[in-house]
């Protein structure tokens, strides 16, 4: 590292890595959004999938600059050339967490409607039925406590099957959320009023999820880009992560990582906004108003 960021004390560098440092800083909304367009492809992320959402991450990234003393966004630039593993900070600066139970009505209403009893009935054939279920970048839970809540009005159909699902996220922050299981009344607003009633309860202002509806769920810190379960899944959802965020490069990669862990037939689903990219061979969409794909 070079004599200029002797002033960077050691202190301010392990606190702004732990989390610490000062309020928000001045970073403008055009520097912002340059030095994005600048940064996000060595991540091999987009600008595209950020253009909406880059107040989370300008936020950050202003506490970023305060915590490590530096004047501008120009001196953060030189400092990421400079001190390489700052690159891995940035990347987690970059990560957005937004999530609701319920999300996208139309996909959860096939699902629960369409998808899940016919993968069910499929499943149920075999001699060990088993429907293991994996959300991609399922933040707090959201995504896979709906699935779990769905499942609830489903299994008296199906007694015989042993039905679980598996949520991975690159936040540990966000698993432990998940676990706890408590959220905001925001995010329960899609969901079914019957639903909401009968799995939460509320405490100290949040709802809580009763802890029946916590069994058959797992959680686990694990980074798509890197590494995936070593399972097969019939049914897996990456919601508003890789398809938005991701590089083309990074999410045909993701693709090919999905695709080998998915079954015969088996369906990814996506956002609602989201496709699985042209150069990602194996999978066609089932509905064209529906974000879901079947391996083939």
């Amino acid at each position: 590292m070079s004599a200029m960021w002797s002033r960077i004390s050691i202190r301010a560098l392990e606190d702004s890595q732990a989390g610490a440092g000062p309020g928000e800083g001045c970073l403008t909304d055009a520097e912002c959004i340059a030095f994005l367009q600048w940064a996000l492809p060595h991540l091999h992320l987009r600008w595209q999938g950020f253009r909406k959402v880059r107040g989370q991450v300008c936020k950050r990234l202003s506490r970023r600059l305060k915590a490590l003393e530096l004047s501008s966004v120009d001196e953060y630039r030189t400092f990421l050339v400079e001190y390489s593993k700052e690159w891995e900070q940035l990347d987690s600066l970059c990560r957005i967490s937004i999530s609701r139970f319920y999300r996208d009505r139309s996909v959860f209403e096939y699902l629960a409607a369409h998808a899940m009893p016919e993968l069910a009935a499929r499943l149920g054939t075999l001699p060990e039925p088993r429907f293991r279920v994996w959300c991609i970048g399922c933040a707090a839970g959201e995504e896979v406590y709906t699935l779990r809540l769905l499942w609830e009005s489903l299994q008296q159909n199906f007694p015989e099957i042993d039905f679980s699902v598996l949520g991975t996220d690159v936040e540990a922050n966000q698993i432990e959320r998940a676990r706890i299981a408590c959220y905001p009344e925001s995010a329960l607003r899609e969901l079914p009023d019957h639903l909401r009633q009968r799995a939460f309860e509320k405490d100290n202002g949040e709802l809580c999820l009763l802890p029946q509806f916590k069994n058959r769920v797992e959680f686990r810190i694990q980074d798509i880009r890197r590494e995936a379960p070593n399972e097969i899944f019939p049914l897996i959802l990456c919601r508003n992560v890789a398809f938005t965020y991701f590089a083309e490069e990074e999410q045909v990669a993701v693709s090919k990582a999905i695709h080998a862990s998915l079954s015969a037939g088996g369906l990814l689903v996506l956002g609602k906004h989201e496709q699985v990219p042209a150069k990602a061979a194996g999978f066609r969409k089932v509905l064209p108003q529906l974000p879901v794909y079947q391996r083939i």
